[in-house]
């Protein structure tokens, strides 16, 4: 789906304290673009940004998976643009709440305008796949087996996508935890999954945005190495989304625990 795809994604440096060689991962500024203007700059890994760019335009509400168009990676002196065309109306929907901003790797929520926005009702999630205690213990295991650059870095995120009898699909890494779901969910759509087929696995907490971007690509079950806060739980809860964490001991579910079976 991209034209042209960075592959500088980790770099060595030597410490000046003479510790030795060490591997970090990039952190460049990532610039959104929809029909040729910017809707947000994010600072994220240059890897897999044709997914990211999908993927954010689905999680931002800006099209549906089946209305993606190719991705074009640009490079620049000052970063990278993942350039995306989408249809005239819904433009025209993207041009009311048009919005440009730095998102810092921490932030899922940054630039909005509103505190309407950050409380947003979210579609409603329904069926979805049921899994054991011991398939969310697998399934945490396994995504540790899709973390090259966490290997390489031990200073990045990765979210995954899991399927009962076939185990973790697709994985997507990132220094920023939204980025690497929104990489995921693009990925997704770009190889024709139905979110609601699997479960999402993370490595990070479950924070409001990640139950949002998981509503808005329609998948009713994630797995985390982390406890969710407070107001995720109560925002899952109300979008028919189980949140499960699995990370210490026997695994728990916090919302729609139908999903969880012995």
């Amino acid at each position: 789906m991209s034209k042209q795809q960075p592959s500088m994604r980790a770099v060595g440096v030597v410490s000046p304290q003479g510790e030795g060689h060490q591997v970090l991962p990039e952190e460049t500024p990532v610039a959104l673009v929809y029909n040729g203007s910017t809707l947000a700059v994010m600072m994220a890994t240059p890897a897999d940004l044709a997914d990211f760019a999908a993927g954010f335009a689905i999680t931002e509400g800006i099209v549906t998976p089946g209305e993606l168009s190719e991705v074009e990676i640009v490079e620049h002196a000052a970063g990278l643009e993942a350039r995306m065309w989408i249809s005239e109306d819904k433009a025209a929907a993207l041009d009311e709440r048009r919005r440009n901003s730095v998102g810092p790797t921490g932030c899922g929520l940054c630039g909005i305008e509103s505190l309407e926005q950050a409380t947003r009702a979210l579609p409603q999630v329904s069926g979805g796949i049921t899994l054991t205690a011991d398939e969310i213990t697998s399934a945490l295991t396994m995504l540790r087996a899709h973390q090259p650059l966490h290997d390489e870095t031990h200073a990045v995120h990765a979210a995954g996508f899991y399927i009962p009898g076939r185990g973790i699909v697709l994985a997507r890494e990132d220094v920023g935890r939204h980025n690497a779901l929104d990489k995921l969910i693009g990925a997704l759509a770009h190889q024709g999954l139905d979110p609601n087929t699997g479960a999402i696995v993370l490595t990070s907490r479950i924070s409001v945005d990640m139950v949002q971007k998981t509503a808005l690509a329609g998948c009713g079950l994630i797995v985390a190495v982390s406890a969710p806060t407070a107001h995720a739980v109560r925002l899952a809860d109300s979008a028919g989304i189980t949140l499960t964490s699995g990370g210490k001991g026997t695994p728990r579910a916090y919302t729609h625990s139908h999903r969880i079976t012995e």
